[in-house]
Order: C-alpha cells, then sequence, then structure tokens
C-alpha cells in the first residue's frame, strides 16, 4: 500500500472561494480515479505547519498505482485548473505502509 501525502502554501491573494474549488476538486478525484482506494484532504490546524495550510492523503495499491494516479487526467485538471493558479509552496510524500 503507499500513502501520497501533499501539503500546500498557497498564494496571500488566493481566495475562499479559489481555495474551496481546489479542495473540492481534489475530493472528486475519488470518483473520477479508480486506483484511489481512499482519498482525504483538509484544512491544517496545527501550529507546526511551517505555513501549509491544508493537505491531502491518498492511498494507492502500489507504485503502479501511484503512476497512473499522478498521470490521470483528471488529476492533471485538478492541477491546472485549481491547484497552480493559487500555489504558493507544496511538499509531497511518498511511502510504503
Amino acid at each position: 500500500m503507499i500513502e501520497h501525502i501533499v501539503l500546500f502554501k498557497w498564494k496571500e491573494d488566493a481566495s475562499a472561494d479559489a481555495i474551496a474549488l481546489a479542495m473540492n476538486g481534489l475530493l472528486a478525484m475519488k470518483d473520477q480515479i479508480p486506483e484511489i482506494l481512499e482519498l482525504s484532504c483538509g484544512e491544517n490546524f496545527s501550529q507546526r505547519s511551517q505555513g501549509f495550510q491544508h493537505g491531502l492523503r491518498v492511498q494507492l495499491l502500489d507504485c503502479d498505482a501511484l503512476s497512473t494516479y499522478a498521470d490521470h487526467p483528471v488529476h492533471q485538471e485538478v492541477i491546472e485548473k485549481y491547484i497552480k493558479p493559487i500555489l504558493g509552496d507544496i511538499i509531497a510524500v511518498d511511502y510504503e505502509v
């Protein structure tokens, strides 16, 4: 099993509406990309986040599923349409469980 974790830091001028659209776009991937076993995302509440405001967790079966997910047209559309326009910084990690 693979855990794919992404932390997002938004541009200072990112609107609440744009952030909500990004989160909804990420959540919608669960029903559109078959390789996703579990997906959750939400707003950070920790004071230890170094300014990262939202997180995404995606569980996938294996590295092949991770690669398919990464290249999937729905995933790419969410990135281009909702994430990139408001993205300030990003961190991603992948690990086996």
